[in-house]
């Protein structure tokens, strides 16, 4: 094999696998939206074969939980200790499936899986319910905080978190029932600073939280919604409108018919150099 058709190899490689990289958040994005999304299904399934008596049962018991609940018991979800943590028993009463409910964003076009507790394990693959604070089944003085990651390599999560805007709505899913925010307020604070977060008087707030800036996660963005009337033929509009599109099907179709074409234009390549060749052979063995 000649220099010349060493570079070519190497060049294709560099190529390919320089593809690969720039492909992977989509494909991985992708797989991860299928997986979520089946978490879903699985939790509202799971869900639908619950008798309403269970529902009531365990909303109140959810509720009773909230109206015991202490500020001073709120640490920041990303430092050490918090990851550390595994899953929490206080939640049991909304766990269905080991999710305690899912949450719909449809200005970033997200819709995860909520889980209880703030563990490592648990914000790798979707949002988590910060412990310390209200559950989310809303009711007058609670102030519930979801949370997510940003930049993972393997799922967008909270990532797009930034571009929401004050007037945005967002539905956390909770057993059979749904709930409404609208966002008020948007703030950046440091890990440490809670005030935010507290329960004031007849309010009824959930709060989503991530780190920022984007990759540096010095600081906390909080992003603050107010308990709005949930109007299905409105609000089901609006979430099936902004569900996860399958752009990422469509992305990978494509990924994969470039990958095709460059493999079958580097084979087509070889065999003409390799057609060229044999005549160069054939000649050289003429001449002699």
């Amino acid at each position: 094999m000649n220099k010349i058709n060493k570079r070519k190899i190497i060049f294709y490689f560099l190529f390919v696998l320089g593809l690969m990289i720039l492909l992977y958040p989509f494909v991985s994005q992708w797989f991860y939206t299928i997986q979520s999304n089946e978490e879903i299904r699985q939790f509202n399934r799971k869900v639908s074969e619950l008798e309403s008596n269970d529902i009531q049962n365990r909303l109140e018991l959810a509720r009773a939980f909230n109206s015991t609940l202490k500020v001073s018991a709120l640490s920041d979800p990303y430092s050490k200790k918090q990851k550390e943590e595994g899953l929490k028993a206080y939640a049991n009463m909304l766990r269905v499936q080991e999710k305690i409910g899912y949450i719909d964003i449809p200005k970033i076009d997200e819709r995860l899986p909520i889980y209880a507790g703030t563990s490592e394990s648990i914000l790798q693959k979707g949002a988590g319910h910060l412990e310390g604070t209200s559950l989310p089944v809303g009711g007058e003085n609670t102030h519930s905080v979801i949370t997510a990651h940003r930049g993972l390599p393997t799922a967008k999560l909270f990532t797009d978190l930034d571009k929401m805007q004050k007037g945005d709505k967002f539905y956390i899913h909770v057993l059979s029932e749904v709930f409404a925010y609208e966002v008020d307020q948007i703030l950046t604070v440091e890990p440490t600073n809670f005030d935010p977060v507290s329960v004031q008087k007849d309010k009824d707030y959930v709060t989503l939280l991530t780190c920022t800036p984007y990759m540096i996660n010095s600081h906390r963005l909080l992003v603050r919604g107010h308990r709005v009337p949930y109007v299905a033929a409105i609000d089901d509009g609006i979430m099936n409108d902004a569900k996860p599109k399958n752009n990422y099907k469509l992305y990978l179709i494509i990924s994969v018919f470039f990958i095709l074409v460059l493999i079958l234009y580097i084979y087509k390549k070889r065999k003409e150099i390799k057609i060229i060749n044999n005549e160069l052979k054939s000649v050289s063995d003429v001449v002699k």
